[in-house]
C-alpha cells in the first residue's frame, strides 16, 4: 500500500472517529485534514521524525498527569469543612451473589466496592472520595478523588447544579457507585432516608439496565416493621448495649414493570430484604446486607440477589499514604470490569445454559428512557419548536406540559396558548406531553400526517404518554395540504427526496422471547394510497428564516431515510461512506496539481471538508 493511500485512510478514519465522539466542527475537520496532508508532503526522514516526536510528547504529557493525579490523590487530606450531619463518607468492600434458581439453575459472585454519601454533603474526603454539583473544567477535574459521584448520574438525569439532595428532594415531591477516572457503570443505587428519630423510613431504589434506562422505587417499610422500628432508634441502641439487639430490617415487596435482564421477561415482583445501615454501625454490625428476590408472575422464587459488605468500612478521610496506596491498587479496575461481568454471564446463560432471550419493550411511564443520540438531539429542538408553534395556533385555551425523552429533567417546558396567555386566571385545558424514548424523534419525520403520527406512537408503538389524547386534535386541526415553497434550488431538490423517500415506519412490535418470531405477513400487501407530500413539520421548517435550521433538518431527515433504506437505519455508516468519499475527493483535489498551483488546490479541499 503506498504511502499516499495509507495517510489518506488515515485521514479518514481519524475524521469518522472524531465524528462518532461528536467533535467533527468545521474547524476540527479542516486542521485533520490540513495535519494529514503536512504529513504525505514531508520527505520520510522528517515524517518520522515528527510522529516520533508526537508519541514521546503525549506519553511524558499522560506521565506527567499520572504522577501529579497520583501525588495530589495520596498526599492531599481532607478539604471539606467539618461535617455536621448523621453519617459519614465511607468506602465498602463488598461482594455481591446471584442466584438462578429457574429455569436453570446459575450463580456467581463477585467483589464491589461501593461509596457510601450521607446527602448533601460535597467536598472531597482525604482525596479518595468527592461529591460536587458544579460544572467541571478539565483542570479543576484533577482536584476531585479518585472515586467521584457526580449528582448528574443520578435520579432524574442532568439538573447537577441542585446536588444529591436537591435531586432527592425534586424526586420525592413526585411521588451509589461512583465514578473511577470519569467511568463507572451502576447498576444499582440505595438511598436510605431517616426520620427524626432516626429510623429507616423510606428506601429509593434506583435501577440501570443496560440499555441506559433508568427506574425509580421508592419504597416504605410494612407495618409490622415500622412498629419493630420503635424504640429501636440508633441512639437508643448505643446507650442500652448490655445485649445484642436484632439489626431493624427493612421488607417490602412491589410488582416488576422495568426490562433489567434479557433473560427475564417484564412480569413478576420483587422482594426487598435490608438492614437499616445507620442502625448497625451503631452497634458495630457489617453495614451493608441487602437481598432482592425476584419472583415469577405466578410467585416463583426465581432470582436471588445479595449484597454485602467484607468486613468493616474505611474512612477515607483517616487513611495513610500507604492505605490509600493500597486500597488503589485492590480496587481501581472493580468497576472497569462491571459491565464486562455482565456480559460475560449472559454468555454463559445464553450459549451454556440455552435460555430464551426477552427482547427489550420500550420503557414505560414510570421509567426513564435512554439518553438521546446526537441526530435525536438535534430533531428534538426543531419538534420543540414545531410542538410550540402548534400550541401558538391553538384558539383553545390550552397548558401543554412538554417532557422530553433523553435529555433529562431540565429540558421540560410549559407551553400556553394565547387563549390560556390572555386569561391566566381562566379555566383552561391541561395536558401533558411526555416522549418515553427518544427514538420517537426520528420516528416522527417519517410519516406524512401529525394525526397519524402522534396516535400510532401513542397507541401502537407507545413511544409517548399523552394525559388527554382527545385533545391532540385541537391542535393538529386539519390543514391544507402544505405547498413545496423551497427558498432555493437546493432546499427543492432535498425536501423532493425527502418526499419521495417518506414511509409510514413499521410499528414497533416485538416477538416475546427468541423463541418466538413474528406472524408472518400476509400474501396480500396493503398498500398506502395517500399522497406521500411532504409533512406539516417540513413545511414549518421551510417558513423559518434560520438557513443554518433548514439545513440542519434536510440533512439530518434525508440521512436517516437513506440509512433506512441503505444501512439498516444506522446514520453512523451513512456518515462514515460520506467521510470517505469526501476526503478521497478532497485528497485527489490536493495532489491533483503540482508546484505553487497546489495551494488552490488545497483551498478547494479544505471547503470540501468543511461543507456541511
Amino acid at each position: 500500500m503506498s504511502r499516499g493511500l495509507t495517510q489518506w485512510l488515515s485521514c479518514a478514519a481519524a475524521t469518522i472517529f472524531v465524528h462518532a465522539l461528536g467533535w467533527d466542527s468545521q474547524r476540527t475537520k479542516q486542521v485533520l485534514f490540513a495535519l494529514f496532508v503536512t504529513l504525505e508532503c514531508l520527505p520520510d526522514n522528517s515524517q518520522a521524525w515528527l510522529l516520533s516526536l508526537g508519541r514521546t510528547a503525549i506519553r511524558y504529557a499522560f506521565y506527567t498527569l499520572a504522577i501529579f493525579q497520583l501525588a495530589r490523590s495520596l498526599l492531599a487530606t481532607s478539604n471539606t469543612a467539618k461535617w455536621t450531619g448523621h453519617g459519614k463518607v465511607l468506602l465498602f468492600p463488598s461482594k455481591t451473589t446471584h442466584s438462578r434458581l429457574f429455569p436453570k439453575k446459575h450463580s456467581f459472585v463477585y467483589s464491589y466496592l461501593v461509596v457510601g454519601i450521607p446527602v448533601g454533603w460535597e467536598g472531597v474526603s482525604g482525596g479518595m472520595v468527592s461529591v460536587s454539583s458544579s460544572e467541571h473544567s478539565w483542570l479543576s477535574r484533577l482536584k476531585t478523588g479518585w472515586f467521584h459521584v457526580d449528582p448528574a448520574d443520578y435520579l432524574q438525569r442532568g439538573d447537577r447544579q441542585l446536588g444529591l439532595r436537591g435531586k432527592l428532594d425534586a424526586y420525592l415531591r413526585t411521588q451509589v457507585a461512583a465514578r473511577f477516572l470519569g467511568y463507572h457503570f451502576n447498576p444499582a443505587s440505595f438511598w436510605y432516608l431517616y426520620a427524626e428519630d432516626l429510623s429507616l423510613a423510606a428506601l429509593v431504589i434506583e435501577v440501570n439496565n443496560t440499555f441506559d434506562e433508568r427506574r425509580m422505587y421508592f419504597l416504605t417499610p410494612t407495618e409490622a416493621d415500622k412498629s419493630n422500628q420503635i424504640g429501636d432508634s440508633p441512639e437508643v441502641a448505643r446507650k442500652d448495649s448490655r445485649e445484642p439487639s436484632t439489626p431493624a430490617v427493612f421488607k417490602q415487596e412491589w410488582a416488576k414493570d422495568f426490562h433489567v435482564s434479557p433473560f427475564n421477561s417484564r412480569k413478576g415482583s420483587y422482594s426487598l430484604q435490608a438492614f437499616d445501615p445507620l442502625r448497625s454501625v451503631a452497634e458495630g454490625r457489617e453495614l451493608l446486607d441487602s437481598t432482592i428476590t425476584l419472583k415469577s408472575s405466578k410467585n416463583h422464587g426465581k432470582i436471588v440477589a445479595r449484597l454485602v459488605s467484607n468486613g468493616q468500612p474505611i474512612d477515607p478521610s483517616i487513611m495513610s499514604i500507604t492505605q490509600r496506596w493500597r486500597f488503589l491498587l485492590s480496587w481501581w479496575w472493580v468497576g472497569f470490569v462491571t459491565f464486562p461481568r455482565i456480559v460475560r454471564e449472559a454468555g454463559r446463560l445464553w450459549f451454556e445454559r440455552k435460555l430464551h432471550v426477552w427482547y427489550r419493550p420500550e420503557p414505560l411511564r414510570e421509567s426513564m428512557g435512554r439518553n438521546a443520540d446526537l441526530a435525536e438531539k438535534k430533531l428534538e429542538l426543531m419538534f420543540r419548536k414545531y410542538l410550540r408553534s402548534l400550541v401558538e395556533q391553538c384558539q383553545a385555551p390550552v397548558a401543554l406540559k412538554y417532557v422530553p425523552g433523553g435529555l433529562g429533567d431540565s429540558g421540560r417546558e410549559l407551553m400556553l396558548s394565547p387563549a390560556a396567555k390572555d386569561k391566566p386566571g381562566a379555566d383552561f385545558e391541561e395536558i401533558e406531553f411526555k416522549v418515553l424514548t427518544p427514538v420517537f424523534y426520528t420516528r416522527f419525520v417519517f410519516y406524512a400526517h401529525d394525526l397519524e403520527a402522534l396516535f400510532s406512537e401513542l397507541r401502537e408503538s407507545c413511544t409517548i404518554w399523552v394525559s388527554r389524547p382527545d385533545i391532540l386534535p385541537r391542535l393538529l386541526f386539519k390543514k391544507p395540504a402544505p405547498a413545496l415553497e423551497a427558498r432555493g434550488l437546493i432546499d427543492f431538490a432535498y425536501f423532493e427526496a425527502i418526499r419521495y423517500l417518506r414511509r409510514r415506519p413499521e410499528t414497533i412490535v416485538r416477538p416475546l422471547t427468541s423463541s418466538q418470531t413474528l406472524q408472518e405477513s400476509s400474501p396480500t400487501a396493503a398498500v398506502d394510497i395517500r399522497d406521500f407530500r411532504i409533512s406539516s413539520m417540513d413545511a414549518f421548517i421551510l417558513q423559518q428564516e434560520d438557513g443554518n435550521m433548514r439545513k440542519r433538518y434536510r440533512n439530518l431527515v434525508l440521512g436517516i431515510f437513506v440509512a433506512h433504506r441503505l444501512a439498516f437505519g444506522s446514520t453512523l455508516l451513512i456518515d462514515a461512506a460520506l467521510i470517505v468519499l469526501r476526503t478521497w475527493l478532497a485528497w485527489t483535489v490536493t495532489f491533483a496539481l503540482e508546484g505553487k498551483t497546489r495551494m488552490f488546490g488545497f483551498a478547494a479541499a479544505l471547503w470540501i471538508c468543511g461543507y456541511e
